[in-house]
């Protein structure tokens, strides 16, 4: 069985480490659990993962978080993945930051990057593992909450929050979504 996992996110140093770039978090620690590393292919860092029989392809998009659509459906095609065999990993503000939620489609509730995913395509039915970043900005501070850096109080949450997310990963895989859904979505 082979997934693709996509962590969103947007490269470059200033974006490291930033709550939209929470996607890469979460595939460096997978890849980092699995012994692996990350390569750059065509339009994303890649890394295969091999583990209980299954195949991962975990990417980070070199696009950029707007145009994320574009090196999923090339990773899809190219490993012939399946879109229930999907997962994206991806910031947000909806949730506070204690909350991750998985679930089997959605709407892009105003994250480009979903946008993207769904405009690329043309459905929303595919997986999602949605990392509460929470909404503590002042009026009009959006952009600037969601690329800043996070709090040192809010570190102990996050990287905890990181490490049930790689657990949610392998249980997507061994498990399917249904049930990784009904033990994590609490």
């Amino acid at each position: 069985m082979k997934y693709l996992i996509v962590g969103l996110g947007n490269i470059g140093l200033e974006y490291d480490a930033t709550r939209h770039n929470i996607g890469f978090d979460v595939a460096d620690a997978f890849v980092i659990k699995h012994g692996g590393n990350f390569e750059q292919d065509r339009l994303a860092f890649v890394s295969n993962i091999k583990w209980k029989g299954k195949h991962f392809i975990v990417i980070k998009p070199t696009t950029y978080m707007n145009l994320s659509g574009k090196a999923l459906k090339y990773w899809m095609d190219k490993e012939k993945i399946t879109l229930e065999n999907i997962l994206v990993i991806v910031d947000d503000l909806a949730l506070p930051i204690e909350a991750l939620r998985l679930r089997p489609s959605g709407s892009d509730a105003g994250h480009n990057g979903l946008r993207d995913i769904q405009a690329t395509l043309g459905t929303t039915n595919y997986p999602r593992l949605r990392f509460g970043i929470g909404n503590n900005f002042p009026k009009g501070r959006q952009v600037e909450f969601v690329l800043g850096k996070w709090k040192k109080d809010e570190l102990p949450a996050v990287q905890e929050k990181i490490m049930i997310s790689i657990d949610m990963i392998e249980s997507f895989a061994a498990m399917g979504l249904a049930r990784t859904m009904n033990t994590y979505n609490k």
